[in-house]
């Protein structure tokens, strides 16, 4: 009986993670996972008693899917310039297997700023990773151009993360079907490392 009401539990967050990266927070009702987890609403209410504590309960899950992996990566023993494509990649692959996933962390970030930094300790991801120290490093030896680590983790992010975002537009005005659509985001992110890492370990300083 035991196991039987940990995995009713189980499927209910399993759908939950589902049913908010689609709809979100606010368009998210407790039928709505209900019926995702194939459960009735007692049930669900039994366990989680409101659609705020459930999401409660998974929220740090749904921000592991964001950033697994990228800790790795960012403290991996590698040269920068590799270092670089490895996030870019990982980003691009994130996003690939999660598409909503962009859009619900951005709307987190304005429902509950507060909530998400305290899930999340940026200083120890990225300031304190061997990334930030061997880009600082490569700016004193004058062997990349000078940029801040918000920068370049922006132009990385944002160049990837928006093709997924855009891809119902950009399948809309091209007129691409999903197979067409992953050839041209393919080659985006061939784009999107030539363009980083061109101009930062470019000649002119």
């Amino acid at each position: 009986m035991k196991c039987l009401t940990k995995s009713a539990e189980d499927k209910i967050k399993e759908a939950a993670i589902k049913v908010f990266l689609e709809k979100g927070f606010d368009g998210t009702t407790t039928r709505d996972i209900a019926k995702e987890a194939g459960v009735n609403s007692a049930l669900m209410n039994y366990y989680f008693r409101s659609k705020e504590k459930l999401f409660a309960s998974v929220f740090q899950e749904m921000l592991q899917l964001f950033f697994d992996g990228i800790i790795e990566i960012f403290n991996k023993p590698i040269p920068l310039k590799e270092k670089i494509s490895e996030i870019i990649d990982h980003d691009f692959e994130m996003f690939k297997r999660n598409p909503d996933l962009s859009n619900f962390v951005i709307h987190e970030l304005h429902r509950n700023p507060d909530r998400f930094f305290s899930a999340v300790s940026f200083d120890k991801i990225i300031f304190h990773s061997i990334f930030a120290q061997q880009l600082n490093d490569s700016i004193k030896a004058e062997a990349i151009k000078k940029i801040d680590i918000q920068h370049i983790l922006l132009l990385m992010k944002s160049n990837v993360q928006f093709i997924f975002q855009g891809k119902v537009m950009t399948c809309k005005i091209w007129n691409m079907n999903d197979e067409e659509f992953d050839v041209f985001a393919e080659k985006h992110k061939v784009l999107v490392k030539e363009m980083i890492t061109q101009y930062l370990f470019s000649s002119e300083k």
